[in-house]
Order: C-alpha cells, then structure tokens, then sequence
C-alpha cells in the first residue's frame, strides 16, 4: 500500500522534458561566454533541476512536513560538518 499520492505518467514526462530543456540550457550556457557569471548561472539551473527531482521523483511534494523539515535540518548539519573541516584543513596548510 502506498502512503503518497500518485501521480500522473503525464506529470512524469512534463516533468523529464523539463529536465531535458533546462540541460541544453546548461549546455548552450556553457558556450556563451558570460564573464564571472558562468558559474552562477551553471548553479542556478542545476539547483533547479534538482529541486525538480526532490519534488517529484524522490516524491517529497507529498511526503510529510515534518520528514521534509528533518532531512533539511540534518542535511544542512552535514553541510556544516563538511565545511568546519574542509576550512579547517583549508587554514591549517602550509603554503610554501
């Protein structure tokens, strides 16, 4: 039995074409040369695109709020954990 909503084969393909366009703007950005905005624009539609795969493929638009509220407060502890050390390693080098 499952405990999330269905969703449409229709939804699922509008969803992939998304997916599919936002790619060839990513690659039609990349030959556009855009200064020191390459790599934010880059970001943006990859953020995007996976905001559109949280939402629907990992089906989280209809999963519970207080699931969604715990995994973002865990992933953004991780996030935390990696940068303290990545900076820490980062500030205790020693450059020749």
């Amino acid at each position: 039995m499952s405990t999330h909503p269905s969703s449409s084969l229709k939804l699922y393909f509008g969803i992939w074409i998304t997916l599919l366009a936002c790619t060839g703007l990513t690659v039609w950005a990349a030959s556009v040369d855009l200064g020191r905005f390459n790599a934010a624009v880059a970001l943006t539609i990859a953020t995007f695109k996976a905001i559109l795969v949280a939402l629907f493929f990992m089906h989280l638009k209809g999963a519970s709020e207080k699931l969604t509220q715990l995994m973002v407060v865990a992933s953004l502890f991780f996030l935390l954990i990696l940068l303290v050390l990545a900076m820490t390693d980062y500030a205790t080098r020693t450059w020749s």
